[in-house]
């Protein structure tokens, strides 16, 4: 295995790719260069000399600037480079793109749910969900209710664990176990989700939470949903209904509102009952063969590494591409991770209109988080600095991987839904749970998301594949970990065995056929973004 490796021709820094001694020589570009530093495994060390000013490229593109000198062979840090980008202006060639062959995926079916308007699902939920965090406290009592009588489970060994710290000696190890039984619907799961928003706020963001939860009854992985209002919220039930018609939106949903029931425990039991006959509905609903080309991709990084950018990351990428030659989606989200890549994005875009409205995007995020006192600069996280990614630029440079090289069909603003085929870019932070929660509610019926470092990140109502960067990771934490990409440096695999063998693993996912780890630890995590406010 090389010790390093330089990912574009122009670049003029490369990876490490294992620890690199001070004194050792690697041989490059013909010659033979000195490492006059300790350079640690993922992170970036100089190709050449570099004087305070120049311009540092990875990618092809600009990473960063020099704040010091750079010896050839130095070490890239935070103590000698910022975070530097091109300015673009707008679309500057046309994107030409070789389809790749998909013959081998084109009669491939993934066994879904399929709905009425055409789209179709990789889960068969009904979900439970207030409008305002009034009614949390609601929606956790139905959990409780439902999960004690649909999947009742014996105590873990961490429940096992409290209980014998804290009774007497005499009654240690004898925690009663429950007797686990068979959930009465065989075809539907029933989730619940809960959030902080529906009032106080601005009235701009009760319309966005109406949109959001709108996409998610209208995601394909949703038979229905029951919603609680408690009544006097800025969230009224009116927006949510108008958010629900510009989706078209045609399932079954039953809408209760607190002031208008009396007690709780009436307004509780009439939501029980009229739920439980509609649950009963849906889970007449069984899988179905479908093409690949009903399937929708999200696209997610977090707790990225050094190696993401060049193993996970353009693993997903082949999937991307797979997807647009089928006739898919994929979508990539978190638009402060992209800084430093939009020339590329623009020119990729299928239209003048959606390069312009990618831009205009991006511009007024970054405004607003810079008249915050932020902007896309400070998006690296401590993990990531520490992991090798430096400069946002450089961070955003592997992120972009994850869409291939497909022109971009569509770009949309945070809660609009994907109905082009193809690549379409979602406006999103680049915070991992506000991501994830912007894909499921823009249509993904699936989400990819990989990670150098490990995050137990999951969704209410789409599976969540986690896609580890490194080997290492995987056997650290394979109870998060679903998928590895680091063969790639370990064992040589090619990048064109791992995207299939990660696409097979999709269909598998998407079939019902694996659970994703997220999907076991019950890891439903959701988070409504508050514009502005988040990288």
């Amino acid at each position: 295995m090389s010790a390093y490796l330089k990912i574009n021709d122009s670049d003029n820094v490369a990876v490490a790719l294992e620890n690199l001694a001070p004194n050792s020589i690697i041989e490059t570009d013909g010659n033979s260069l000195q490492i006059k530093e300790m350079i640690p495994q993922k992170h970036k060390f100089a190709l050449k000399a570099f004087a305070p000013g120049d311009a540092l490229y990875m990618y092809g593109v600009l990473v960063g600037e020099a704040t010091k000198k750079i010896d050839k062979g130095g070490l890239i840090s935070l103590k000698n480079t910022k975070h530097k980008t091109k300015k673009v202006v707008g679309k500057t060639a046309e994107w030409h793109w070789s389809a790749p062959d998909v013959s081998r995926w084109k009669e491939k079916t993934f066994m879904g749910y399929h709905r009425k308007d055409g789209q179709v699902g990789t889960e068969n939920i009904w979900l439970f969900f207030p409008l305002v965090f009034c009614e949390n406290r609601n929606i956790q009592t139905l959990k409780k209710i439902f999960d004690k009588i649909i999947h009742p489970t014996p105590p873990d060994p961490l429940e096992e664990l409290l209980h014998d710290l804290v009774s007497e000696p005499q009654a240690k190890g004898q925690i009663q176990r429950q007797q686990q039984q068979q959930s009465p619907f065989e075809n539907v799961s029933v989730r619940f989700l809960t959030h902080q928003g529906g009032c106080g706020g601005t009235r701009e963001d009760a319309q966005s939470l109406a949109a959001l939860l709108a996409g998610y009854v209208n995601n394909p992985n949703v038979a229905g949903a029951t919603v609680l209002s408690l009544g006097c919220q800025n969230l009224e039930i009116s927006i949510f209904k108008k958010a629900l018609e510009k989706n078209k939106t045609a399932k079954p949903l039953l809408i209760f509102d607190q002031q208008s029931e009396g007690t709780t425990e009436q307004f509780l039991k009439h939501i029980i009952e009229a739920s439980v006959e509609e649950i009963k509905k849906a889970d007449t609903t069984t899988r179905q063969p479908a093409p690949l080309s009903k399937l929708t991709i999200g696209l997610e990084c977090g707790g990225s590494d050094g190696f993401s950018g060049i193993t996970a990351n353009p693993a997903l990428g082949y999937v991307s591409d797979q997807m647009a030659a089928l006739g898919g989606k994929a979508i990539l989200a978190e638009f402060p991770e992209l800084s430093g890549v939009e020339q590329e994005l623009v020119n990729r875009c299928s239209s003048k209109e959606d390069g312009e409205k990618f831009l205009t995007l991006m511009h007024s995020y970054e405004r607003t988080a810079q008249e915050a006192g932020s902007g896309f600069d400070m998006n690296p996280s401590p993990g990531n600095i520490k992991d090798g990614l430096i400069t946002d630029a450089m961070k955003s440079a592997g992120a972009a991987k994850k869409a291939g090289n497909a022109p971009v069909a569509s770009v949309l603003d945070y809660t609009e839904y994907a109905t082009a085929a193809g690549i379409s870019l979602l406006c999103t932070p680049g915070n991992d749970v506000e991501s994830t929660t912007a894909l499921a509610g823009s249509g993904a019926n699936l989400i990819l998301f990989t990670t150098g470092l490990g995050t137990p990140t999951g969704n209410p109502i789409t599976p969540v594949v986690k896609v580890g960067s490194n080997s290492a990771l995987i056997e650290h934490m394979p109870d998060i970990i679903d998928f590895d990409c680091g063969t790639m440096i370990s064992k040589k695999h090619s990048l064109e065995s791992v995207g299939e063998a990660l696409l097979e693993h999709i269909i598998a996912v998407a079939s019902g056929e694996i659970q994703t780890k997220a999907t076991l630890l019950q890891q439903h995590d959701f988070i409504p973004w508050k514009r502005g406010v988040s990288l």
